[in-house]
């Protein structure tokens, strides 16, 4: 049973494969599963449940402990990470096709930050175990989303890296 399992408010909706069609319209918008074919989607979606959330449910948790990623189906989320007054900012939003929690389902360390419920949302969940399960049942499938998760990181990570560059250069600039 994965932490998401213990999130008051969040019900159960099944495993993904009646959500199959759902994640394929999604999938055509974004560049996470662009590489998977229909029987690797579906192969994948035996690994995952769905669930959702009414507005205002705190899915992620900044500092709770991970072993799940979500992709959002419908619906949108606020990402919050506390400060280092620890007041909350608001980091951004995401709402369907983004996926969440893939840092903590790979590394195993904390979550980074909050994601609330900005409405009702749908989600299916990949947990470290089904992604254990996957790697060995279904390499093929199990390394294809693995390298999905790789590029997916080292592209927010080049991003971050770019931001930080451009706040060290601004900063440079106004002590001259």
């Amino acid at each position: 049973m994965s932490s998401i399992d213990h999130i008051p408010n969040v019900e159960f909706l099944g495993d993904a494969l009646p959500f199959v069609g759902r994640i394929r319209e999604i999938i055509e918008v974004i560049q996470l599963f662009e590489d998977f074919d229909p029987d690797e989607l579906e192969g994948l979606a035996r690994y995952m449940r769905c669930y959702r959330a009414p507005l205002g449910t705190e899915i992620i948790c900044e500092g709770d402990d991970g072993d799940f990623m979500l992709l959002l189906l419908d619906g949108s989320v606020e990402i919050i990470k506390k400060d280092v007054r620890g007041l909350a900012q608001i980091m951004g939003t995401a709402g369907p096709g983004k996926t969440l929690g893939e840092m903590s389902l790979i590394d195993g360390e904390p979550r980074f930050a909050s994601c609330i419920a900005l409405d009702s949302v749908a989600f299916a969940v990949l947990d470290r175990e089904s992604l254990s399960r996957i790697i060995t049942e279904e390499p093929q499938i199990g390394v294809k989303l693995l390298m999905e998760l790789l590029m997916l990181l080292n592209q927010r990570l080049r991003s971050v890296s770019k931001q930080l560059m451009d706040c060290m250069e601004a900063r440079r600039s106004r002590i001259r």
